[in-house]
């Protein structure tokens, strides 16, 4: 009996931040409501999923400015502990890979889809699309406000270092004339 608690809870965590993504890698078939090579919402869409988040969660509206590495480093530390059972940076696991999370979706909706993942599920179109995918609605691991913003702060450094990592590749292969 004891095996079962151990393995729902670990479903249970896993699905966490299933939706905390709000998406799926960004290059694996049936991982992202989108079809492939969609990165996300663009122009009125992004608009639209923020607006509709800001109505469900506690966040109404965010502002970010530069990354701030030491939030993004206790961002990295409640990950570990509340995301990683469910989530990788770069595949998709139980969820949905979320390097670039932060570059596809609002803020807003990122830091609703943690802080309150209940409602996100029954009222955000975006994330009923996703619970068809997956199967499993994200529970609420009951972080704080300030957690939520470090893991979303951990999220943008994580999107921030891809897309170096990008650029770098792009220069393999080149020849010096």
């Amino acid at each position: 009996m004891r095996k079962s608690k151990v393995a729902a809870m670990a479903g249970a965590l896993c699905t966490v931040l299933l939706f905390a993504a709000c998406g799926g890698d960004g290059g694996e078939a049936g991982a992202d409501a989108r079809p492939a090579g969609d990165d996300g919402p663009a122009g009125a869409e992004a608009g639209d999923a923020a607006a509709i988040a800001a109505r469900i969660g506690p966040v109404t509206e965010i502002e970010l400015g530069p990354i701030q590495a030491e939030l993004a480093e206790r961002g990295e530390a409640v990950f570990t502990s509340k995301c990683s059972a469910c989530h990788k940076l770069d595949e998709r696991y139980v969820g949905p890979a979320l390097r670039d999370v932060a570059e596809r979706r609002p803020p807003v909706y990122v830091m609703n889809m943690i802080l309150n993942p209940e409602q996100m599920v029954r009222e955000h179109p975006e994330v009923k699309a996703l619970l068809a995918q997956y199967y499993t609605p994200m529970p609420n691991q009951n972080l704080t406000d300030d957690e939520a913003r470090a893991v979303l702060e951990y999220l943008r450094h994580a999107a921030a270092e891809g897309a170096e990592a990008g650029e770098d590749d792009g220069d393999e292969g080149e020849v010096e004339e």
